[in-house]
């Protein structure tokens, strides 16, 4: 592929390779539409674009193209439509389906891959004690440090050919059958340096696809030492943030860690500190808020942060996971209380009322297995409002006068709706498919039609493709019941006004020196 300079101001589409259609040609068909002319820059393709098993794409096989839903003719078809790319590494783990995880079972001690991964009760030797199971259980100060992302330990016992069973560091998803077949995504020994080959390996083949953003998804969990946490280490996260940034620039790569964490703990100041880039995990709730409210103060007060800050952001709405909740609290830090960017039960009342609306909850626990906070709330964006249209336009608006790249997630530009079947048949990680239906392309022509669909595909257009947001942006001081945000470029503008009473907006712009009004 080419190289060519990141695009720094435009829109990206959000999806998995087949989200429309059967695969990602149907949705370079639908990119070649002209009702789709001009409104993306950019596609941040999830990654069932590569080799994978489980969680969607998030257990990694290996990092070659998937087949069965992406060919290289496809990549010059995007690179003529003028679209970069964003792909995810998946840094903590890979699949037990990978090259290296297999070698590991087939081999035993004598793999050359045998600290690849993390055994557990290596890693825990001399700090705990051993069950009946054969599971080191760590100390009560070190267990009661560990942040969880599932109940119970976060480990998958793995059955070896010799008969004997080892558990493995399993953070995230596993899946294990009646007949002992299983799959998990183990996550990796950092420490190893086969581990950090691979990864020079990986973002070469990345870059090579045409990759300009690569998102570090679950970096934060990828040091591991005992006595701490075990999510955002420090300074052991840093030091390899910064390993992984040397690899970036050789391959042209531009870093986008992905961390969820409370307002209140200010990671987000952090490594936007360190030159980074940062997901605005706050704009989605305080979107809902701020429109169910009728209220613009927590979201300007964001904005106008993002502003002063000169933080380079990603911005969404919906995305391929919930919407999030715990990234808007408040937390006590070194015995001072940080403030969220919303109260407590103000997240209480967003929560609420997405579950009213057929949301689902994602949970963390606590090493006993006790739930100790919600984290996400699964929905579409648009049954989080309600249904209503208009508030998905205001929303989408809001979302585009926002400082940072936007992300659309494909289902919300067609007002997609709570899939409860869908849900329902991913038993208990389900909760994530209520927001990831396949549309066709029928479905897509139909969509076309909706004043919903054309709507938003027109302001998103103006995002992408006028200059005004090549300039600075201005929040103008107004009453909490309005919104008035102004960007300005030499001699081009665009400035909407919102009435969250209504949620009527307009949108005054310039187009070849003329000014032109959009009325919503």
């Amino acid at each position: 592929m080419s190289k060519k300079s990141i695009v720094t101001n435009g829109v990206m589409l959000n999806a998995y390779p087949d989200s429309i259609g059967k695969k990602l040609s149907d949705i370079i068909r639908v990119l070649e539409m002209p009702e789709f002319r001009g409104v993306f820059s950019l596609f941040y393709m999830l990654p069932t674009f590569f080799n994978s098993d489980l969680d969607r794409g998030f257990s990694v096989i290996d990092y070659n193209l998937n087949k069965d839903l992406v060919s290289k003719d496809d990549l010059e078809a995007l690179e003529k439509l003028n679209i970069q790319l964003k792909f995810d590494i998946v840094l903590n783990h890979l699949s037990v389906a990978s090259p290296q995880f297999k070698d590991l079972l087939k081999n035993g001690d004598q793999s050359k891959y045998k600290d690849f991964f993390i055994n557990w009760n290596t890693f825990w030797k001399g700090n705990g004690a051993l069950n009946e199971e054969g599971v080191i259980i760590p100390k009560k100060e070190f267990l009661d440090k560990l942040f969880m992302r599932k109940s119970g330990l976060p480990i998958l016992k793995v059955p070896f050919p010799d008969g004997t069973e080892k558990p493995y560091w399993n953070t995230f998803y596993q899946k294990v059958n009646e007949d002992k077949t299983f799959l998990g995504q183990m996550d990796v020994n950092a420490k190893s340096e086969l581990v950090w080959s691979f990864y020079e390996e990986t973002l070469q083949k990345v870059s090579d696809f045409g990759c300009k953003i690569l998102r570090l998804d679950a970096f934060a969990y990828l040091h591991k030492e005992i006595g701490q946490s075990n999510f955002f280490n420090k300074p052991g996260t840093w030091q390899y943030l910064e390993r992984i940034k040397q690899i970036a620039d050789k391959n042209d790569l531009t870093l986008l860690p992905e961390i969820h964490a409370e307002y209140g703990l200010h990671l987000h100041d952090e490594v936007a500190n360190e030159g980074y880039q940062i997901y605005d995990f706050f704009l989605p709730g305080l979107t809902i808020h701020t429109i169910e409210k009728g209220n613009s103060k927590a979201l300007l007060t964001w904005a106008k942060e993002i502003i002063s800050k000169g933080y380079k952001t990603v911005n969404m709405l919906g995305c391929h996971d919930g919407i999030p909740v715990l990234d808007l609290k408040g937390k006590s830090v070194d015995g001072n209380y940080n403030k969220g960017l919303l109260k407590d039960n103000e997240i209480e009342a967003i929560m609420n009322v997405i579950m009213e609306r057929g949301g689902r909850v994602k949970n963390l626990y606590d090493p006993s297995g006790n739930k100790i906070s919600y984290y996400q709330v699964n929905a579409t964006f648009f049954s989080a409002l309600g249904e209503d249209e208009q508030k998905l336009l205001l929303a989408r608006a809001i979302q585009m006068f926002m400082p940072g790249i936007p992300q659309v997630w494909y289902l919300d530009i067609f007002a997609g709706k709570n899939d409860y079947e869908a849900a329902d048949k991913g038993g208990n990680t389900g909760h994530k498919e209520i927001n990831r239906s396949t549309l066709s392309i029928q479905d897509v022509q139909n969509g076309l039609k909706r004043d919903v669909v054309r709507k938003q595909l027109e302001i998103i257009r103006l995002r992408n493709t006028s200059s005004a947001f090549l300039g600075t942006v201005r929040i103008n001081e107004t009453s909490e019941k309005e919104i008035d945000i102004k960007w300005v470029n030499q001699n081009e503008i665009a400035h909407l006004t919102a009435n969250l009473k209504t949620c009527n907006f307009t949108i005054n712009y310039t187009e070849v020196g003329e000014t032109r009004i959009m009325s919503f």
